[in-house]
């Protein structure tokens, strides 16, 4: 045994979490600066073009949705709108109900036999519980965050979505304009154009998580839900999917979850940071970042606690 004297433990800091969050009001910028420019110089360059994503409309909204896993809350009474021309960024710690309110726009949640759900889900007005599933998941489609290809080539894999939606099977000609321009909208093409029968397997990881965007957007959806696209990505792969983010919510609503606060800043118009199943502030992304309002956003994005 060491005979050095043993010193006082570290200490320890506690966040409260029996507590309602705290409304401050947003710091001073100082020197005339705006309070987002601390959070640009934290956080790195947005890749957001000015004059964003072009007329916002709005595709969706949930009212004072809750969701419940055998009877235990996940998600309580959140309200939020999802718009095309924006990015809607999901943050907050593991655990804190992301991902299964994502789930839950397309009725995955149901999937799970303990799941219950109250409140109301509307896309362009009509309630979600009066669509067909696979219409409602054909509308609002999904990409997961790890890459899952079919084991079929690169051309069948994105034209599975088409000939799913078709009465009669379409023949290879008749799929090949969809297929193209869809691989052309999620930046896959030019790589892949010269193969389009290559297995998809044999794709790289960040060419596989394309693909599977492109067999996405194939189903010509009015909004793209991404559960952590590039958690499994090299930085070039997340750089080229980031990009890609930025231009197609000019088409559509994107709504996507992160654990990189990064990556939020960087790809999102508004940000909403959950916590422990609860809604605690939604704003646009420079607010968030720069001035929060509620001290439980500011502890969180500052990095007290995650």
């Amino acid at each position: 045994m060491s005979d050095r004297p043993v010193g006082p433990p570290p200490p320890v800091r506690r966040i409260a979490v029996d507590r309602e969050p705290t409304i401050v009001a947003p710091p001073p910028a100082g020197n005339g600066a705006p309070a987002q420019a601390s959070a640009g110089g934290a956080f790195g360059t947005p890749r957001r073009r000015s004059g964003g994503g072009g007329h916002v409309v709005e595709r969706m909204r949930i009212d004072r949705l809750g969701v419940a896993y055998a009877g235990k809350p996940a998600v309580r009474d959140v309200s939020l709108a999802f718009s095309r021309g924006e990015v809607l960024a999901l943050i907050g710690p593991s655990g804190c109900g992301k991902t299964t309110l994502l789930r839950t726009l397309n009725r995955l949640t149901e999937l799970t036999p303990t799941a219950t759900r109250t409140g109301d889900i509307t896309l362009d007005g009509d309630e979600v519980d009066h669509l067909q599933a696979t219409d409602l998941r054909r509308r609002v489609t999904m990409v997961f965050q790890q890459p899952n290809p079919f084991p079929m080539s690169i051309f069948d894999n994105v034209a599975y979505a088409v000939r799913e939606q078709a009465s009669r099977r379409p023949r290879r000609a008749q799929l090949e304009p969809v297929v193209l321009q869809a691989l052309e909208r999620a930046g896959l093409l030019d790589e892949v154009r010269e193969d389009l029968d290559r297995p998809a397997l044999r794709l790289s990881g960040g060419q596989q998580q394309r693909l599977c965007i492109a067999r996405a957007l194939a189903a010509q959806p009015e909004v793209l839900l991404l559960d952590e696209p590039c958690s499994a990505l090299d930085p070039r792969s997340t750089a080229t999917i980031e990009e890609l983010i930025v231009d197609l919510r000019r088409e559509l609503a994107i709504v996507i979850v992160t654990h990189n606060l990064q990556q939020a800043y960087r790809v999102a118009d508004r940000v909403a940071f959950m916590y422990l199943g609860e809604l605690v502030e939604v704003g646009p992304v420079e607010q968030i970042f720069g001035a929060p309002q509620a001290a439980r956003t500011r502890e969180y994005v500052s990095g007290a606690f995650g």
